[in-house]
């Protein structure tokens, strides 16, 4: 048994720490002794095993800001983790093994005490900034610096894609290691074992027995293009009968944090949004849904939509094809490798007018709703299932301490 460690910033709900969970169940169920420690964790705003003791969690830094008057958030995240790394290599009982990701800097730390460190990169972080003047671009070059040169310190580093992996090349040119490729999976065991809960319950409103839902998943940030999936609703107007456009629905969920002004500015722009397409009452929003709820309403709707352009993977679109539903996305980054266009869902150009027709497609043609999803469901299980993403990460673990041993 070897005692590892999840270093991760801040355990709220999203894709990266989905993934994190899922590698800390996938090597607790190989008989490892999982924990995390994090620089902020919310009960009300995280995932259940992060809540209910499965793994346990340990809190450190959190008093430290996250910015000074909106800005420098880069680095304080920088100064966060740097904090909770030197926390676990003081701490009594220190790990053989620390699973780091987002955030490199801590790893020179980790080095000092600790026999291995993993890194998993998710997309570089200073791609992720947005663009700014002279000042900006003087303040990141440091820690665009840091940044490659620290990731490059790890023992081992997982990308999530192909296409994060050229983008890794193509940026941290400094370095010669080829990361290995782990495709994310989620925990499936969970999505069989969870009640599924009807669809006014978790909407607390009644939509019709008829009813077409598109469902679209994803945090409360503007890079996730959320207002393209309210734009496709509002050009099905133009391509199916009134008849069939009247039972459809959109159900917008999506992580949301109260602390993060862009989550709530977000949120306001697309109600805003819904209002001068005239589709508010076909539009649902839903603000950081329980597990439970989402796994519902994955189950109750009848297509999902992706909506982020260049997304580094994409958890949601594993999530439809395990519970059998077709996935339109855009035809860029991680989903390329997911979704097979034309046989699990489709991969279109990044306009409502696109999205639109493959919807109405779907909707016109239901048999290919079903033929879609079972494509879906067999191409999950065979490429990205639970069992496989489980079985790559504990071979890497027993072999990186292995070494050691010898």
């Amino acid at each position: 048994m070897t005692r590892i460690t999840f270093l991760h910033p801040d355990l709220g709900i999203g894709g990266a720490e989905r993934l994190v969970v899922d590698a800390a169940l996938a090597l607790k169920k190989n008989g490892h002794d999982v924990n995390f420690v994090t620089t902020h964790h919310d009960p009300e705003h995280c995932f259940s095993e992060t809540k209910d003791g499965t793994i346990p969690v340990t809190v450190v830094g959190n008093w430290i800001p996250r910015h000074v008057l909106g800005r420098f958030y880069a680095l304080f995240a920088y100064i966060r983790m740097v904090y909770a790394a030197s926390y676990i290599i003081l701490c009594d009982q220190r790990p053989e093994v620390v699973f780091c990701d987002l955030v490199s800097i801590c790893i020179p730390v980790l080095r000092l005490r600790i026999p291995y460190v993993v890194f998993y990169c998710h997309h570089p972080d200073q791609l992720l900034s947005q663009p700014g003047g002279y000042s900006k671009q003087l303040y990141r070059m440091p820690l665009n610096y840091l940044e490659e040169i620290t990731t490059g310190m790890a023992h081992k580093v997982f990308v999530n894609s192909i296409y994060t992996g050229s983008v890794f090349k193509s940026t941290f040119k400094r370095l010669q290691i080829k990361p290995e490729v782990l495709y994310p999976s989620i925990n499936t065991d969970f999505f069989d074992k969870t009640r599924i809960v009807s669809v006014e319950r978790v909407l607390d409103r009644k939509l019709p027995d008829n009813s077409i839902i598109l469902l679209s998943i994803n945090r409360y940030e503007r890079k996730k293009n959320l207002s393209l999936a309210i734009k496709a609703l509002a050009e099905l107007e133009k391509v199916l009968t009134k008849e069939v456009y009247k039972r459809v629905y959109l159900i917008m969920a999506g992580g949301y944090d109260k602390r993060v002004e862009e989550n709530v500015e977000h949120h306001l722009e697309l109600i805003g949004l819904a209002d001068e397409l005239h589709v508010t009452d076909k539009v649902i929003f839903l603000r950081s849904p329980s597990d439970i709820d989402k796994v519902s309403i994955l189950h109750h709707c009848n297509i999902v939509i992706y909506t982020p352009p260049n997304e580094h993977f994409g958890i949601v679109p594993l999530e439809a094809m395990y519970v059998g539903k077709p996935v339109i996305a855009h035809n860029s980054g991680g989903p390329m490798e997911s979704i097979v266009s034309g046989e699990t869902g489709f991969l279109v150009d990044l306009s409502g007018e696109a999205f639109a027709e493959k919807i109405a497609l779907l909707i016109t043609n239901p048999n290919r709703i079903e033929d879609f999803g079972k494509a879906g469901k067999d191409r999950f299980l065979m490429t990205f299932s639970f069992a496989a993403f489980s079985m790559q990460l504990n071979k890497a673990i027993d072999n990186l301490t292995d070494k050691k041993t010898k």
